[in-house]
């Protein structure tokens, strides 16, 4: 496989690495499941059990998961061909896939604010018709 199309795999791998563990860490969908495991990470009687739950509630390290899960359905390598090339294709993608997440709560964040100022200025402008009533 050419480095150009290695390199195009590698930002296009990612989005659904991204997509997987944004959905299951953030989403409404996975809530139950997502708070039982928070639990789990702060009152785990050993600290395995706590740090394996803790892996599940944060995006960066579910995206681990992910990623070696990709890896193995793939057989995506990334500059080697050899196990060498696993473990770099496997922290590159995780890193792309983070620097996806980061873009999409900014613009989520930019979303939620947007709709703040939206729904003050309403507010305001009910509160200015009923004075002039």
């Amino acid at each position: 496989m050419s480095i150009q199309l290695q390199i195009l795999w590698l930002f296009f791998l990612a989005v659904p690495i991204a997509c997987v563990a944004w959905t299951v860490t953030h989403e409404e969908v996975f809530r139950e499941p997502r708070l039982y495991c928070l639990k789990r990470s702060i009152n785990g009687k050993s600290i395995m059990e706590r740090k394996f739950f803790y892996l599940v509630t944060c995006e960066y390290c579910f995206s681990h998961y992910v990623t070696i899960l990709a890896i193995i359905l793939t057989d995506y390598h990334f500059l080697m061909t050899d196990w060498k090339g696993y473990i770099i294709a496997g922290f590159s993608l995780v890193w792309i896939a983070n620097v996806y997440m980061s873009l999409f709560g900014l613009i989520r964040q930019d979303i939620k604010w947007e709709k703040a100022e939206i729904e003050l200025m309403e507010i305001k402008r009910q509160i200015s018709v009923q004075a002039k009533v």
